[in-house]
């Protein structure tokens, strides 16, 4: 069955986990990138989940597409199941210098507006990542965490101490 396919049917651990098996190859992975870049929503919504595990898997698969991460981060509607799968692939992975500026200001926007707690907890584990190789983003993350302890969600304040013990 093609991929677009078994993105079209209904959205399932199950049919997730047989998309993920699918894709073997940086080919395929860049076949699905293609799908999911291109649309339409629906699809793009449902490759979110299977693109994300299939980083954490091989994790190289993403390195050629970091501008098409970024564009797509950088978008004024994205639906929250794409930008949490999108930040789910990205605390997995090495993102290069070229992109680290502008990942790095779409995790800071989400993490500090009314975004939901996923979304929140992938962008800080992302922004403490790029603080390992700068770290003069590190005090910007932790005012930004410790100002929003008091008031986060128990998932927020659980990942937000993991991340402020990592940057102490």
């Amino acid at each position: 069955m093609k991929l677009v396919e078994l993105l079209e049917q209904p959205q399932t651990k199950a049919q997730r986990d047989r998309i993920i098996s699918q894709i073997t190859s940086q080919q395929k992975f860049d076949e699905l990138m293609l799908v999911f870049a291109a649309g339409p929503y629906r699809v793009t919504q449902r490759a979110a989940w299977p693109l994300s595990y299939c980083v954490q898997r091989q994790p190289a698969f993403l390195n050629k597409h970091f501008a098409t991460i970024a564009k797509m981060l950088e978008a004024t509607v994205l639906a929250d199941a794409i930008k949490r799968n999108l930040l789910r692939a990205l605390q997995f992975v090495q993102i290069p210098i070229r992109y680290q500026g502008r990942i790095a200001n779409c995790c800071f926007a989400f993490l500090t507006s009314n975004e939901p707690t996923a979304i929140k907890v992938f962008a800080m584990t992302v922004l403490a990542n790029l603080a390992n190789t700068n770290r003069e983003l590190k005090n910007e993350i932790v005012l930004i965490l410790e100002s929003q302890l008091p008031f986060g969600s128990p998932g927020f304040v659980s990942r937000a101490r993991k991340v402020l013990k990592q940057l102490r």
